[in-house]
């Protein structure tokens, strides 16, 4: 099915949230609805904001431009632009700009009147983010404990808490997640190998279909997880991937303040070693 023909199937009136027609339309391809327009207007907002303190900052050089949270004693509290207040206004465009992504997501599919896991698989994306600037400052009591916008420093940010609780690939919701993403890149890449191998064969040779690709599988690992299948579980790695990842760092402080390799004491005093 080509794309125009495919795309007249969900170019229907109505399915929309906010504004009923008055935003349902679409820029070419593209569905704007009222949330795309909040999308645009966020994201000019925030990027202009990154602009104008990289402005007053001491660089443009890309890898070491930075927007800073708030300093600790401000709290939760809302601080000066140049101290802080530019990194709160543009969390707020960000997260503005990301929620409304994924209402309108929601408004697509209700045109195609199929179910909501793609918006919902994007706000497991949304919370991982929400959970680093907004609730684990808000548990620790302070907008400080957000990390900085910016590509070196946001690294510096990551390494200083791994150091900060002491060999932080201890902590078992990071095993956890770290599992998933290693696990959802092993299923994407199976996953799209075999289907460039099958649409790509040889010269001389037929264009695979699926009975062959389950057939290949099912001799390579001794099971087929199926068309459908693979789908369901590439979503299902790439959701608690992104779900573990949040629930290491809000850990990591609010609930644990010690280092990680100390929560392993309970392993230790099992009494399964004394015997």
């Amino acid at each position: 099915m080509s794309l125009l023909s495919f795309e007249r199937r969900y170019r229907v009136r109505g399915g929309t949230l906010v504004g009923g027609d008055l935003f349902d339309f679409w820029l070419g391809p593209f569905y704007v609805g009222f949330f795309g327009f909040t999308t645009i207007f966020f994201t000019l907002v925030g990027t202009g904001l990154i602009l104008v303190e990289a402005a007053a900052g001491p660089t443009w050089n890309i890898w070491k431009i930075n927007v800073a949270p708030p300093a600790m004693e401000y709290g939760l509290g809302f601080a000066p632009l140049a101290e802080g207040g530019y990194w709160q206004l543009i969390t707020i465009c960000a997260i503005g700009a990301f929620v409304s992504w994924a209402l309108r997501q929601v408004e697509i599919s209700r045109k195609l009147g199929m179910g909501y896991h793609v918006p919902v698989a994007f706000g497991t994306a949304v919370f991982a983010y929400v959970s680093l600037v907004v609730i684990r400052p808000v548990l620790l009591g302070a907008w400080g404990h957000g990390f900085p916008y910016g590509i070196f420093t946001h690294l510096d940010w990551v390494s200083n808490i791994g150091y900060q609780y002491l060999h932080f690939h201890y902590n078992p919701a990071h095993m956890i997640a770290i599992t998933f993403f290693f696990t959802t890149t092993l299923a994407l890449s199976l996953h799209g190998g075999l289907i460039l191998s099958a649409l790509n064969p040889q010269k001389g040779e037929r264009v695979k279909t699926a009975e062959y690709e389950d057939s290949f599988f099912r001799d390579f690992i001794g099971y087929s997880i199926g068309e459908l299948g693979i789908h369901r579980l590439g979503l299902f790695l790439a959701l608690n991937a992104g779900f573990w990842s949040a629930v290491c760092i809000v850990a990591s402080g609010p609930f644990w303040t010690k280092g990680w390799p100390q929560w392993w004491d309970w392993w230790l005093e099992l009494p399964i070693w004394n015997i």
